[in-house]
Formats: structure tokens, sequence, C-alpha cells
């Protein structure tokens, strides 16, 4: 990078009030420089600068400015641009409108924002929106139902082996492996003395139930989770449910075949009663042993939290597996309830926060029954710990 341009990236990040300091030897900007500087001067100098005149109340002018950003700028940025139009500019009434929903580039982020305006919306914003929640949703079960399928199903493949397995249940490569040392030379095969199956096939082995907080904080979680308990819904031997819950409880199970009417049957915002919603899911448990319970929530108890210690240490006595998960998300550690979390631990349920690529290991370890808190330790999972 030659002097010139460097003092040229200074410019644009520093503003036009830089020209006659340290960016004086720039030059000056020209063609896209220009137009990257009115993009930048639009969002982050609107405030100060009456010459750029920010974004404005104006939906097309808004549309405008998306379409420059992602002309101008890389993905990775753009998505930030954004944001921070979300945030600092305070444009969300826009997201109302047909003509910037075409305009804006796709994300988790974006997705939350749309379900925080999903009740909002007018009837012809909305289709726009469900396309562009749509593409988020496809590409993210591009990249997430293979992991989650296969460790689904190599977990209960390992749960279900059997050694006196019936013929259409043998699984021939281990049978083969277990049994070479009785390989007979004169007849050319082997005597299989040792049978491995993979045991009767059963209409749901596990029961899964994804429980999960739809306040605003858990806004991004509530997306994955969403794409998740769709993938999970789609395999036979699981039987999956899923509960969403602010101050109210909504059972969401109905709609798994299509992610994109779970999320918009989703409402974030609002309080949160987690007891209520364990006290709905415990109803929900027929077979504690085979059954999953996966919590998703910061633990910021707005009802009756010493009854809701109290069910959590009922359901983790009745055999159930529950997990709780603090985050579903790529963000990192969220803030979460403190106290709450060391008393989930201590009843058995350490709390930690998880990424969308370690979903699957972790169920993975859930079906077969390892300890979780150990899981999470190896993945390098902060958790919190009981007394």
């Amino acid at each position: 990078m030659t002097e010139s341009e460097r003092l040229k990236r200074w410019r644009l990040v520093l503003g036009s009030e830089a020209e006659g300091s340290c960016c004086a030897g720039a030059g000056g900007l020209s063609g896209s420089d220009i137009e990257m500087d009115r993009a930048l001067a639009a969002l982050y100098r609107s405030d100060t600068d009456t010459r750029s005149g920010g974004l404005g109340g104006s939906a097309p002018k808004v549309a405008r400015w998306l379409g420059d950003i992602r002309t101008y700028f890389p993905s990775s940025v753009v998505r930030v641009m954004q944001q921070d139009a979300l945030e600092r500019l305070n444009l969300h009434q826009m997201l109302l409108e047909p003509e910037m929903m075409q305009a804006v580039e796709a994300d988790v982020h974006l997705v939350a924002n749309l379900m925080s305006l999903s009740q909002i919306m007018p009837a012809t914003t909305k289709e726009t929106a469900r396309l562009v929640v749509q593409k988020v949703v496809d590409e993210l079960l591009r990249k997430l139902t293979n992991p989650i399928q296969q460790a689904v199903t190599g977990s209960l493949n390992r749960a279900v082996r059997n050694r006196r397995p019936r013929h259409n249940e043998i699984d021939w490569n281990r049978t083969i492996r277990a049994n070479l040392r009785h390989y007979q030379a004169a007849y050319k095969t082997i005597i299989p003395e040792t049978r491995i199956g993979y045991g009767r096939k059963r209409t749901a082995l596990k029961n899964i139930i994804l429980c999960v907080d739809q306040s605003g904080s858990m806004a991004t979680s509530v997306v994955y989770a969403s794409i998740f308990a769709a993938v999970l819904a789609s395999m036979p031997a699981l039987k999956t449910q899923m509960v969403v819950f602010d101050t109210a409880v909504v059972d969401l199970t109905e709609l798994l075949q299509d992610p994109v009417d779970v999320l918009f049957g989703t409402q974030l915002g609002g309080g949160t009663d987690i007891n209520k919603a364990m006290s709905y899911c415990q109803g929900l448990i027929r077979q504690p042993q085979e059954t999953i319970l996966v919590l998703i929530s910061d633990l910021y108890e707005g009802g009756n939290n010493n009854e809701l210690r109290k069910r959590v240490g009922s359901i983790v006595a009745s055999g159930v597996q529950l997990v709780t998960l603090l985050a579903l998300n790529d963000d990192g550690a969220p803030c979460f309830d403190r106290s709450n979390a060391a008393a989930f631990a201590t009843l058995g349920s350490p709390a930690f926060a998880c990424t969308p690529d370690q979903f699957p290991d972790l169920m993975a370890a859930t079906l077969s029954r390892q300890d979780i808190g150990l899981w999470a330790a190896k993945a390098g999972l902060a958790t919190t710990r009981g007394t």
C-alpha cells in the first residue's frame, strides 16, 4: 500500500475534518472514494455535519444509501453499518417499508429486528420481510442441517446398538471387523461369532423440548433455536417440541415444518416468566428418562424465582436431562443472572453459552448421556458452577 493510499484510508475513517491535518497528503478524494465518504458521513457524521444531512426520514433515501454501501463495502462491513444505522439513527421504522426491505443485506441480526417488528408490519411489508427471512433461513439450513443430523444420528445408533440383533438389524461393517479373527481360509469366509446391530427401530427414541426465552436480549438465540428445532423435528427418531415464552407461553410445535412460520410466530420483547414456561414444559414430559429439555435463557426471572428453582430440581430429579444455555449464537458470553445460573448448576444443570457450530456436538453428548459440564469444559465453554 502506497503512502497516498494509506492517507486516503485515514481520510475516509476520520472524515472531512482531517483534510487539513494528518491527511493533507492524500491528494483529495475522487470517483468511488467520494461516494464511500458520503455513505460513511451519512451514518457516522449525520449528527455533527449539517452538509451531509444524514439519512433523513425518507425510506427511498435510506434504500439508496443501503444500495450504496452494498456497492462500495464488503458484506461483513455492510452488516455492521446496517446495525449501526438501526442503533444510531433509530431506523427501525424504516424496516416497515418494502423498498428498504429489498435493499438490505440479510443476516441473523436483521432477522431478529424483523421479528421484533412483525406485529406492527403492514401486510405488504410483511410479505417482503418473509422473503428476506426465508433467504437467511435457507442459508442457515444449508450450513447447519448436516452437522446436527450426523451428530444426532450417530449418537442414536450407538445408543441402540446391541449384541443380539435380528438379521435385518445387523451392522455388517462392524460385525465383519469384530470377527476378522474368525476367518476360515478353507471356506474363504468369516464365521460371525459376535453379531453387532443397531437394535429395533422405534417411532421415537428420544423426546426433545426446546424452551426458548423470547425477551429482546435473546433475539439471535431465538433465530438459531428455531432453525435447529425444525431440523430436529424432521428426524423420525426424535419427537421435538418447541416452546417460546416471555410472560406468556406459546407452543410452536405445530409450525416446526417451516422455520419461517416459527420465527414469525415469536414476539420478541416484554417480560420474562421462566417458571411458567418450565411448568408448561414439565407437563409435556411423559418419559423422563428419554427426555431432553433445553432451556435457552439468560435466567433473569420476572416470575417466582424460588418456585423456579424448586421446579428445576424436580425436573432433574425425575431423570430428565436439563441443558441450560445462556445463549445460542455467535455473539459471545451474554449478560445473565449469575445467582440462578449457580443454583441451576447445583441442581445438576450447569449453565453456559453455546455457538451454533457447537450445538450439534452438544446434542450428541446429551443423547449419549455424557456429563454435560465435563463436555462443556472440554469444548472450552465457561460454565457456572454450583456450590
